[in-house]
Order: C-alpha cells, then structure tokens, then sequence
C-alpha cells in the first residue's frame, strides 16, 4: 500500500504544483469570488457583474491594441517602430509623456502598447514616461474633470501627468544608462507572450502580413497569447477594484484624506494608492471633499497618486515587469503625486 501511495501522491502533488505555476492568477481570482460569494452571495454576484462589465467597457481599447502590435509582430514592422524611437531619448521621452497624457488610451487599454513598445526595442525610459502619463488624463477625463473640479483643476491634472512622465522618463534614462534594468520585462513575458525586450535581426516589413500563411499563424499566435495574458490579470484587477467599492466606504476615504496643509496632501498622495476607486468615481468624491475643506493639492495629489497605481495599472505593472521595475514604477509615481499636489497648492496660494 505504501508504495502505491508514495508515487500517487508524488504525482499529484507535481500535477498541482504544475497547474498552480501556469494558472495561479485565474486560480486565485476564482478562489476570490468563491469565498466572496460564500460569505456574501450578494457581493460575489455584484462582483461578476462589476467584472464583466469592466471588461466589456475596455475591449474596444484592448482590440484595437492587441490588434494593433500583432499587426507590428506579423508584419515586421516592429524593427521599423524600434528604429524610429532611436538616437534621441531626451525628446523620446517628451514625446512619449505628452502622447501618455493627450492619449484616448485608459490604464488598461495601454498595456498591450506598453507591451508591444518594450518589445520593439523602444528604451524603458520613454516607456516609463508613457506608462506614467497616459493613467492619470485623457480627453475625456479632462472634460469630465472640468465639468466636476473646474478648468484650473483640470489643466494641474494634465500638467501633473506629463510633468510625471517627463521626470519618470528622465529618472529611469539615467538609472538604465547607470546598468540598471537590462531587461525590463518578466521571463516568459515575450516571444510568445506580448513581448521581448529586443529586436532581433529586423527584417523588411511585409505591410500585406496576410498573405503569408506563417506571418497569419503569427499574427493570431500574438493575438490569442496576448488575449489570455490581459484576461487573466485585468479579471483579478477587476474583481479586486469591485471588493475595494464595496467595503471601503466614501465617507472613510473622506475622513482620512480630508482637511487642509501640507499633511493632508502626504496622506492623500499614500492614501490614493490603496483607496482609489476609478477615475470617474473619484472625481466627485474629491469634488465634495475640497468644498469640505480639503486641500486642493491634496485632491490632486489623491487623483494622481491612485490613477498612476489604480489596481488595473500596478497589477498590468506587476504581471509585465520586473520586480526592480515595478518599485521604480511605484516609487517615481508616489514622488510625483506629491510633488505635484505640494506645487499646485503654492499655486492656488499664490
């Protein structure tokens, strides 16, 4: 009996452990709702829900994506994209904070791009400057924060994010140019996932992809791998934003970020991390709490803070990056949120 036991639980201990290293992040978001819904049946149904939709809300800008790098895979036209990011980070990163912060793109539209770029052989720093920006404004949040904070709020809040980009990008250029992060990205994050963190022997670009059978079988390899690769951690960010709206109420974001000075503004910045609901949502919160009383550079702070590491944002982070990227990632957004709401308070004061 002991050696027929010994080799079957051997078996299944290796079998689970295999399954638990390919598929943890699904396992984890099901054993999540499962608990959710045992505790409270209400809660996990809402939950599904809220995830549903919030995939459904993000897949035109996920298509468009995905489509958009298989097309560069396929193609070739990748090599072509890395050769045209080369010679002049400086205005690199210019380019690429301003494109983040005017960009229709939201936090989790722009991960397969984020992907695609550092798999083009596009340098982290310009990178670094796009994934930066683009979370905190867009053209339709600007007009939304407009409409809710007014138009000074909103140009601080444009300004925050490309200023965040800018000293992003200029940070991680000379850390990069120093040694550091060699490469950027995850083992197993590229070749057959969203990405490399090199170009190899670029070739001339085949624009008509489809004509070609394994440029086609490329072209859906890239876009089925990258599919199952932002599902599964946009499901888990999703699920976790929905339990943050349920059980951490407004009030209490409210009375722990409110008040005036300079304190409030370094509680907002740390507090925006963790409580941050979505952008939409939080505007009118943080519109409610400044006619409380709230500092409005701590608003802002708070609106930076948690739209640069919003869960969808740091988790798309997480999954894609190296750990010595991610505390970058994390630490230049924290500086920045700070920064920017201490410099729009001595604004507003003045």
């Amino acid at each position: 009996m002991s050696d027929f036991s010994y080799p079957s639980i051997t078996r299944g201990a290796a079998l689970i452990r295999a399954v638990w290293s390919q598929q943890r992040v699904w396992l984890t978001t099901i054993v999540i709702l499962i608990v959710v819904s045992i505790f409270d049946p209400h809660q996990g149904l809402e939950s599904l829900s809220f995830t549903a939709q919030a995939l459904l809300g993000t897949a035109p800008y996920l298509a468009l994506s995905i489509g958009v790098a298989a097309y560069a895979s396929a193609s070739g036209a990748d090599g072509l994209i890395a050769k045209a990011f080369t010679g002049a980070p400086v205005v690199m990163i210019f380019v690429a904070a301003a494109f983040g912060g005017l960009s229709p793109f939201c936090s989790c539209g722009v991960i397969p791009l984020i992907a695609a770029l550092l798999a083009m052989g596009v340098p982290l720093s310009a990178v670094m400057a796009f994934w930066l920006a683009s979370p905190v404004i867009d053209p339709s949040m600007f007009a939304l924060t407009v409409g809710v904070l007014g138009l000074e709020f909103a140009v601080a809040k444009t300004v925050a994010a490309i200023g965040l980009g800018l000293v992003g990008g200029y940070v991680t250029l000379v850390l990069t140019r120093a040694g550091a992060f060699a490469e950027p990205l995850r083992e197993g994050v590229g070749n057959e996932g969203c990405g490399a963190s090199s170009v190899r022997d670029p070739q001339p670009p085949v624009w008509a992809f489809w004509q070609s059978p394994e440029r086609r079988a490329k072209f859906w390899s890239a876009s089925i791998s990258t599919t199952l690769f932002l599902a599964k951690w946009l499901t888990l960010a999703f699920v976790l934003e929905s339990l943050m709206i349920a059980f951490i109420p407004a009030d209490l974001v409210a009375n722990v970020v409110g008040g005036d000075g300079i304190g409030s503004i370094l509680t907002a910045t740390l507090v925006g991390v963790p409580a941050y609901l979505n952008g939409y949502a939080a505007l009118p919160l943080v519109s409610g709490l400044v006619e409380q009383g709230m500092a409005p550079g701590a608003g802002l702070a708070f609106l930076v803070a948690g739209g640069v590491t919003s869960l969808p944002a740091a988790i798309a982070v997480w999954a894609l990056a190296k750990r010595s990227v991610f505390v970058l990632y994390v630490g230049l957004a924290l500086s920045g949120s700070l920064a920017s709401g201490l410099l729009f308070q001595a604004w507003i004061g003045t």
